[in-house]
């Protein structure tokens, strides 16, 4: 198969690749990275030297893709598949960008400081690492909440990048700072995107690893 997709069912940016190959109904080979494995770890940092799941491998092309968002765009250009998830009109493209940006930079990156405080001996843990993390995210959802307002996705009536970057942003966070009673057109908005067919398929494949995610 000329398409492989190098991920773990657990990892949030992998879901976010996950989503748009879903998506686009593109035929590809999931292979499970078990990076606690020294051989597995050492083949996946020969393919790509930072060693970041996932990674995109197109055996037609000769093409190794680190990184989600370039791998949707990689997507969109080469294998466009059932949908285009980045418009072609400039200043659409521009927005959906900046949120996938906000999504992955703004939602995801306190929530998972959160988490990994967590997966720490108790000695090495950072209380006031966590409480900045924790302020930061919450001034993101407040914009989160304010923007998904009136929207059926993130950025209108389009499910596009914004949406796959979305999912698993706002899936962990809630996890971590339930929206509830706080931000109601967050939460809208991520019950949403866990009723799409394409992200459904994600979260139930996902399912048998949730035991290992660090509830508290």
């Amino acid at each position: 198969m000329s398409l492989i997709l190098h991920a773990h069912p657990l990892s949030s940016y992998c879901w976010k690749a996950l989503i748009a190959l879903y998506e686009k109904q593109l035929d590809f080979e999931f292979h499970l990275l078990d990076l606690g494995d020294a051989d597995a770890r050492a083949a996946f940092a020969a393919l790509w030297p930072i060693a970041k799941m996932p990674v995109l491998e197109d055996r037609d092309r000769g093409a190794v893709v680190p990184e989600t968002s370039i791998i949707i765009d990689y997507l969109d250009f080469y294998h466009p598949g059932a949908i285009r998830l980045v418009p072609e009109e400039a200043d659409a493209a521009r927005d959906v960008r900046l949120w996938d940006r906000i999504f992955d930079l703004y939602v995801q990156g306190p929530m998972q400081r959160i988490v990994g405080d967590r997966l720490r001996p108790e000695d090495k843990r950072d209380s006031f690492g966590v409480d900045e993390s924790r302020a930061a995210l919450a001034r993101a959802l407040d914009l989160v909440d304010r923007e998904a307002a009136g929207k059926i996705w993130a950025r209108g009536d389009a499910f596009t990048l914004a949406d796959c970057a979305a999912l698993p942003a706002l899936f962990y966070a809630d996890k971590v700072m339930p929206f509830a009673g706080t931000w109601p057109e967050a939460l809208a908005l991520l019950e949403r995107l866990k009723a799409r067919p394409s992200v459904a398929r994600v979260l139930v494949e996902a399912e048998p690893w949730f035991k290992y995610f660090p509830a508290g």
